[in-house]
């Protein structure tokens, strides 16, 4: 059964790396750029030492290789058409993100007592999702952005990483305070920052794993009722959140100041009808941010709604992976690693694309490995690494089962 997976998982990036280079290939034939060339030849390569490569080296799930390795270099695919630059940037961050997936990996596999790190990884997260209210930039009217030698970054995209790892270890070891005193603690700076969209999911993550941990249903319900008054108080409190919603409600209202990019959004995506207006035509670049909040919107006016709905189903064939990984760990906190990581994920995707299709209103996250953004794209790949940690170690428990079943027999 093993091998028959892998063998469809091998298939799968064959397919998705000629899909990509043929894909680059037209747009550099057609602008005659010798960046599409490069990326023609650079993803495809990136795609085969990323879900071929590793699985030398340890077990790994193929088909959530597979996956992972697809989105992304759909994002750069389409970063490429409507902004060379956002490539460039997109491709390198890319292959970090390929190198620090592979360090989350060995991070699972490898540390067998996570007391000191995660004491460690408590107050260095603290301090640096703090930064930005000393040193950050406001960007949308959330202060959530630090610059470092001229480089920006999101810290509330590292800390997701040390967010999943530090519940996980409290609440498999069934102590309540440490791991909620860090929650509230992280979702008071980010409220301070204004970055309502990054704190939903902090919260939605928390509430998901001490569900999942505790089954404690009365708590559960204590903590949605918690979650909604918070959405109340961030209305009555915060002028962009009320604007938000009433361009939820009424985008028409304000077309051509806050409901503009809404709007364009929702008209690129049925100017592309089902089947896309094609690779390199329409106009994506009307819609603000198109590069990062609308990435969604970009590839169903170029590739259609079938491909947008294609590209949903991936992002449901990944969650459903991370699950099955979950439920096969044989600890619990790998058991909560797995479940943590999916559920942001899994989040993430839902709050954005729901956004963007106007089924809630938008905020301001980025859709998973394919939207704009290095320090997104990485901590991204940091937790699929963490999906793979886990699922590498399932895959040997088996093993040994099997062999000492051998043995029995």
């Amino acid at each position: 059964m093993t091998k028959k997976k892998h063998s469809h998982g091998h298939a799968l990036a064959m397919v998705v790396m000629l899909f990509y280079f043929l894909a680059f290939l037209l747009l550099a034939q057609k602008e005659q750029d010798r960046l599409g060339y490069i990326l023609a030849v650079a993803v495809p390569v990136i795609i085969y030492l990323g879900t071929n490569l590793l699985p030398h080296f340890f077990p790994a799930d193929r088909l959530l290789l597979s996956l992972t390795n697809f989105l992304c270099a759909l994002g750069v695919l389409l970063l490429y058409d409507t902004n060379p630059v956002y490539a460039r940037h997109q491709v390198f961050a890319y292959g970090i993100g390929v190198v620090c997936m592979i360090v989350c990996i060995y991070l699972v596999r490898l540390i067998h007592s996570w007391k000191k790190p995660v004491l460690v990884l408590m107050f260095l997260s603290v301090l640096l999702l703090a930064a930005p209210l000393v040193q950050g930039q406001e960007i949308n009217g959330a202060k959530n952005w630090l610059t470092i030698a001229g480089f920006s970054f999101q810290p509330s995209e590292m800390v997701k990483i040390s967010l999943i790892i530090i519940l996980a270890y409290y609440m498999s070891s069934h102590r309540f305070v440490p791991w909620l005193i860090f929650a509230v603690v992280c979702l008071g700076i980010l409220l301070l920052q204004k970055d309502l969209g990054t704190a939903l999911l902090y919260y939605a993550t928390c509430l998901l794993l001490w569900w999942a941990s505790s089954g404690n249903f009365l708590l559960t319900l204590l903590g949605i009722a918690g979650g909604c008054g918070a959405a109340v108080f961030g209305y009555m409190n915060y002028a962009h959140v009320r604007r938000r919603v009433a361009i939820w409600l009424n985008p028409w209202s304000d077309y051509e100041n806050a409901g503009y990019q809404l709007i364009n959004g929702l008209m690129a995506i049925a100017s592309g009808g089902l089947w896309g207006v094609g690779l390199g035509l329409g106009a994506p670049t009307s819609i603000p941010v198109y590069e990062s909040d609308f990435i969604f919107a970009v590839l169903c006016e170029q590739f259609g709604l079938i491909f947008g709905c294609c590209v949903l189903l991936m992002y449901v064939a990944l969650i459903w992976r991370g699950a099955t990984i979950a439920t096969g760990a044989r600890h619990r906190i790998h058991g909560l690693i797995s479940m943590g990581a999916t559920a942001l994920l899994g989040l993430q995707t839902f709050v954005i694309i729901g956004g963007v299709l106007k089924l809630i209103p938008l905020t301001g996250v980025t859709l998973p490995f394919i939207s704009y953004g290095g320090t997104s794209l990485i901590s991204g790949m940091c937790l699929v690494g963490l999906l793979q940690g886990v699922e590498s170690l399932n895959e040997e428990n088996i093993q040994e089962d099997t062999r000492l079943a051998m043995l029995g027999r």
